[in-house]
């Protein structure tokens, strides 16, 4: 079986990109990460493509070949749908591909434009990745089905706002110096706790903004890269994905999300690593408690100890794991198609030494990225690792 190198990464700013279209975002992340990789688009022998509310948001299905024509390339696409986890999706399919021989070189990665419409529009959009029977039509949203797993969480485990402010402010404080952030600016406790309610727990500053934006990565195998004298220092050596049922009711306990567990499980046995191996993390932080839940999920925290590791420093730029140095969903945005790849991107340049925020993790070796759909009724978890 052929290692996976990433030979390069492409990212769009993050936020409003009002009159731009989809496949115009698209071609600017993959055209960034083909010009990265320094691998000739002729190379490229398929696209993995992450996109879950195209046909909603710009009325255009059947995506793939069109971002594919969009970014020059002359091969066959397919689209990924997995809801927020749907670029994570993509890439774990563009590794499996790569190691088992089928393809040496593919563009994984994805796109979501989202900013076009209206607010209710947006989460009448995004609620179709919820149970329509049985969550949609009672009224359930996003935002309220979060909320309903931070309840349950401080019920059973202990916690508070404050705890999940601190998340906020870190997350935000992280996405200062990166140029893709949709909020590059600071915000305090105070801030958040003071900003208006959408669902309680859970306040307009624990949660993620409406996005726009593309993400790509080009994926070798160790052969190509060795062959071409492609320089690609980041091999993706763990992948691992995992599901769960998609309505609340139906789950044995909404503070836990075995789906994402599922997925470390695997990708952590699939790379020979455990979590104490990893030194940063790349985590789906939709919601601030989304973040609690993903520390938990993937074997940092015992059960209920997650809740306080921003507060306590745990998880900042300068604590024993930063989480989330992008910015998190949080800060630089979620697109939703996108952020899978967005996740790896940012991890590998990390891991690579050219991010802004390298210098917290300047020893870094291994990274772990987590990508959940919906109320992770669907989770993608990848360990990234400097190779030797």
């Amino acid at each position: 079986m052929t290692g996976v190198r990433v030979a390069g990464v492409g990212l769009t700013p993050f936020g409003e990109h009002d009159g731009r279209t989809g496949r115009d975002l698209f071609a600017e992340a993959a055209l960034a990460a083909l010009d990265d990789a320094e691998v000739p688009r002729t190379d490229v022998e398929h696209l993995n493509y992450g996109n879950f509310m195209g046909a909603l948001a710009e009325r255009q299905g059947h995506q793939a070949p069109l971002m594919a024509e969009a970014a020059g390339l002359q091969c066959a696409g397919t689209r990924y749908e997995e809801a927020c986890a749907s670029a994570g999706v993509a890439v774990r399919e563009a590794v499996r591909a790569i190691r088992s021989g089928e393809a040496d070189v593919l563009l994984a990665g994805g796109m979501e434009r989202m900013t076009n419409l209206s607010t209710p529009e947006v989460t009448e959009s995004l609620a179709v990745a919820a149970d329509e029977l049985f969550e949609v039509r009672a009224g359930v949203t996003f935002p309220g089905a979060y909320a309903l797993m931070a309840r349950r969480y401080f019920e059973q485990y202990g916690g508070s706002r404050e705890d999940l402010a601190a998340i906020a402010v870190k997350n935000h404080a992280n996405a200062v110096p990166n140029e893709y952030a949709q909020y590059q600016r600071e915000i305090t406790v105070e801030d958040a706790l003071d900003s208006p309610p959408v669902a309680s727990p859970l306040h307009l500053l624990d949660a993620c903004p409406i996005t726009d934006g593309a993400s790509a990565l080009v994926l070798v195998s160790e052969e190509y890269a060795a062959a071409n004298d492609v320089d690609a220092p980041v091999a993706v050596t763990g992948t691992g994905q995992g599901g769960d049922r998609a309505a609340l009711q139906d789950r044995d306990d909404m503070a836990q999300t075995p789906a994402a567990a599922d997925a470390a499980t695997e990708a952590y046995a699939d790379a020979g690593v455990d979590a104490d191996d990893v030194d940063v993390a790349e985590v789906h932080d939709c919601f601030t408690i989304a973040e609690v839940l993903a520390l938990e999920a993937l074997g940092f925290y015992d059960p209920g100890d997650g809740v306080g590791a921003a507060r306590r420093g745990e998880t900042t730029r300068d604590g024993d794991l930063p989480v989330n140095l992008s910015g998190g969903l949080k800060a630089k945005g979620h697109p939703v198609g996108a952020t899978g790849g967005s996740q790896l991107a940012e991890l590998t340049r990390l891991l690579r030494g050219d991010h802004p925020n390298s210098d917290a993790v300047a020893d870094a070796e291994v990274g772990v990225t987590h990508n959940a759909g919906g109320t992770v009724a669907s989770a993608v978890v990848h360990v990234l690792e400097v190779a030797e």
